[in-house]
């Protein structure tokens, strides 16, 4: 008798942060409107110091050539002389020498006094001036890279999936102008290239996909004939299965196609509700295959095409069953708002896979160690239009490789 499989293993937290580093102090960020500024008060600055220090060094000097006694007294008697500036020669027990002697020490006392009040007040005025020249500068940066501002919000609002939006920059024929009008011609045939390729995914969309029905259609037909030889009925059927096979394909260039561009109609959608259609869409499958489908999915609402992001749970849980192990695999669908981010993390045991392949994973027609080979499990196409519709989203899409085997797929989006 055959020993009972164990429960699956509660598979490990992630320990991802989706969180995007957010700088301590954005108000220090070194734009160049603040680079602007500091260079002009800077500048400013430095000539105020040094003219501040040429006009102390002439004023020194000239203090310093003036400050000679005009008279030397040689002979005093009876004589009595006050001063409040200079209570030493008010004695009267001075010889002459030393009442010459107290005067020039007088003198050089309200030199030195004269120069530092004259230093502290030019102190205080270049700093009043550096304040007003720092506030000057930035007024004048702010006035010069005003266009610059106009440019960045009309590239963001192009960002948006808004092509129809131009600077149209009016003003002097300068560089800044010269940038403009360069950005509008590339948003033009940016503009055209976006419109003929949505006129071409339609018509594609019709081309490609009549004569793959009409194919099927009419091999449905015959196998639907019950006086079709054994033969017929077997070659009927593998044509059939490549006839589906094809428009799988077709159906996933397609949704690439679609996915490529930014979403304009947007509207609320729970990731709780789109990750549980996912999983009833795969749960006879998983049945199948013998892997438990398991899980936690709390609300995480944010703005989107509903129909986009349920075909992102629906590949990655589809990915997360065939791509399993034989027996006693799980699979873990869990969705939840984490640092203002939704999140829905699709965790799965199988093979190991190597972290240096986990990059090739998303390109299109690329497997696991494989590259544009036959497959029943899929064309190769569902991880690259998961990352296109995460992409068009605003979301981000990142693959671990689980140790033992298998991967954690997280998939964010903003709230």
């Amino acid at each position: 008798m055959a020993a009972t499989p164990a429960p699956p293993a509660t598979p490990p937290k992630p320990t991802w942060d989706p969180r995007k580093p957010d700088q301590p102090f954005p108000w220090l960020r070194p734009t160049i409107r603040i680079r602007l500024t500091l260079l002009y008060g800077g500048m400013f600055l430095i000539a105020g110091i040094l003219l501040l220090s040429i006009i102390y060094l002439l004023a020194a000097q000239a203090l310093r050539t003036g400050n000679e006694p005009l008279f030397k007294i040689v002979q005093f008697q009876s004589l009595k002389v006050t001063s409040n500036n200079c209570p030493g020669i008010a004695t009267s027990d001075l010889s002459l020498a030393e009442f010459n002697d107290a005067i020039n020490a007088c003198m050089d006392h309200e030199r030195k006094a004269a120069l530092d009040n004259l230093l502290s007040r030019s102190l205080l005025a270049l700093l009043g001036l550096a304040v007003i020249a720092f506030a000057f500068g930035y007024a004048m940066a702010g006035r010069v890279l005003s266009p610059l501002g106009r440019i960045t919000r009309t590239a963001r609002a192009v960002a948006g999936s808004d092509l129809s939006r131009r600077i149209e920059l009016d003003g002097p024929d300068d560089e800044l102008k010269e940038l403009a009008d360069t950005f509008d011609e590339m948003l033009e045939r940016l503009q055209r290239a976006f419109t003929a390729q949505q006129r071409f995914v339609g018509n594609a969309s019709h081309e490609l996909r009549t004569p793959l029905a009409i194919n099927r259609t009419l091999l449905e037909v015959h196998l639907s004939d019950p006086g079709a030889p054994v033969e017929l009925q077997q070659l009927g059927k593998t044509l059939l299965a490549t006839n589906e096979r094809s428009e799988q394909l077709v159906e996933g260039l397609l949704l690439l196609a679609r996915s490529e561009n930014q979403i304009i109609e947007r509207k609320p959608v729970d990731l709780a509700e789109v990750a549980e259609q996912a999983v009833d869409q795969v749960h006879t499958e998983a049945d199948a295959k013998g892997v438990t489908i398991q899980g936690e999915r709390k609300p995480a609402v944010i703005q989107g095409n509903g129909v986009l992001l349920e075909r992102i749970a629906l590949n990655l849980v589809q990915n997360a069953v065939r791509y399993n192990v034989p027996e006693g695999g799980w699979v873990e669908v869990t969705t939840d708002v984490q640092h203002g981010q939704a999140v829905l993390v699709v965790t799965n045991t199988g093979p190991v896979v190597p972290a240096y392949e986990i990059d090739n994973l998303f390109e299109p027609f690329r497997r696991l160690r494989t590259e544009r080979t036959g497959s029943d499990k899929g064309v190769g196409l569902g991880l690259s239009i998961v990352r296109s519709v995460a992409r068009a989203h605003g979301g981000h899409i990142a693959a671990e490789p689980r140790e033992g085997g298998g991967l954690l797929m997280r998939v964010t989006f903003p709230v």
